[in-house]
């Protein structure tokens, strides 16, 4: 039922084909956020019609809500959505992250998250202790209840429970959370037992050479169906290239990658020259939300449709996007819809963003398939 080929290797990348019960994903491709099992402000056959190939939902949020059992009394993730295709589910492990010292995106950026209430109580070797969001009821997350509820949930492919270090710790807290998380790995490994799913171990060690090298080791010596690049990747996108060039020149075996959380157009280009499989990331949607419109020849990959010059733009986003939203709207209506606060704005670029992505990794497939 799951089987992963590689077509064609050169070095814009390596073309793949990654089986799995619900259906094939061709590779490189681009694996959208359904946190909460939904995509934000768009339906299920939104998605479909956008030609998106995987989602992914994330085990934190549903663990709180309605909880795995109540998903997987409904069928299972893809039946309880509609979706029933190929499926991804995150271990939490970013969100023990998150919660405890801000986000990774955030850290690229040099912003720090202090704002945020910290309902991260503690982590030990056992596992992560902590607070619910909702109603502050307390949770303990273990490697072992990971595996469980990801069970529950019914995805194709499930993550080890890991702990993703920030930037500016030290590096011998780095490498003894990496060698807790390899820990936590086996014992993910140990009580997997779902004939329909595949397990991805996560390669840690944040911006040290040594470590990623000695997690990549440990994640290829075991038996983990594919390889997921975690942890800080530093603190700029020069630095996040560096590390993801140097995590990969120590892959020896033919597993498929995917680089977690990572979505800006010029950071997948070059995790794509360094042979990744997938990536993810909730920065299509989230863009939408704040009124961006992914397009190409920009120096920012977007443009922003709250701006006044687009007030009487009777263009499409893009010219040549045969998106639902291009092929009827206008940036001016659109322009429009985000100024009167109106919900559709947000679908309609939503629609555009993830056709867009898409297109743009299809793009990337058809261009290692005709180089030499």
């Amino acid at each position: 039922m799951f089987d992963f080929k590689i077509i064609k290797k050169t070095s814009k990348g390596r073309l793949g084909l990654l089986r799995t019960p619900h259906g094939d994903i061709e590779t490189p491709a681009f694996i959208f956020c359904a946190t909460k099992a939904a995509m934000k402000s768009m339906t299920i056959a939104q998605v479909k019609h956008s030609q998106t190939q995987i989602i992914l939902s994330n085990t934190y949020h549903l663990m709180l809500q309605p909880s795995s059992e109540v998903v997987r009394d409904l069928g299972g993730l893809q039946k309880m959505t509609g979706w029933n295709g190929p499926m991804l589910t995150d271990s939490g492990g970013f969100q023990i992250f998150s919660l405890g010292h801000g986000s990774v995106a955030s850290e690229i950026k040099g912003k720090r998250m202090s704002h945020r209430p910290q309902t991260m109580l503690s982590i030990n070797e056992d596992g992560a202790l902590f607070k619910s969001y909702i109603d502050g009821r307390m949770y303990h997350l273990t490697p072992e209840e990971s595996i469980r509820i990801q069970q529950n949930l019914g995805a194709d492919f499930i993550v080890v429970l890991d702990e993703c270090t920030p930037f500016h710790v030290e590096k011998s807290y780095t490498r003894s959370s990496m060698e807790r998380s390899h820990r936590w790995a086996l014992r993910c490994l140990n009580v997997l037992d779902a004939p329909a799913q595949r397990l991805y171990g996560i390669v840690q060690g944040g911006v040290y050479d040594d470590l990623r090298k000695e997690s990549m080791t440990f994640v290829q010596e075991h038996a983990f169906f594919g390889v997921a690049i975690g942890g800080s990747l530093g603190q700029s996108k020069s630095q996040m290239h560096d590390v993801v060039s140097m995590t990969m020149s120590h892959m020896a075996c033919e597993r498929p990658v995917h680089l977690l959380g990572i979505g800006g157009l010029s950071d997948i280009t070059h995790g794509v020259k360094e042979n990744i499989d997938t990536f993810d990331c909730v920065h299509p949607t989230r863009l939408a939300r704040h009124g961006g419109a992914l397009v190409n020849g920009h120096d920012k990959e977007h443009i922003n449709l709250r701006n006044s010059m687009y007030a009487r733009d009777d263009s499409a986003i893009e010219l040549g996007c045969s998106c639902e939203t291009c092929h009827t709207y206008s940036k001016g209506y659109i322009h429009h819809l985000l100024k009167a606060k109106e919900m559709t704005a947000y679908t309609l670029l939503s629609i555009h963003n993830v056709y867009f992505m898409n297109k743009f990794m299809q793009d990337i497939r058809e261009q290692i398939k005709n180089s030499e």
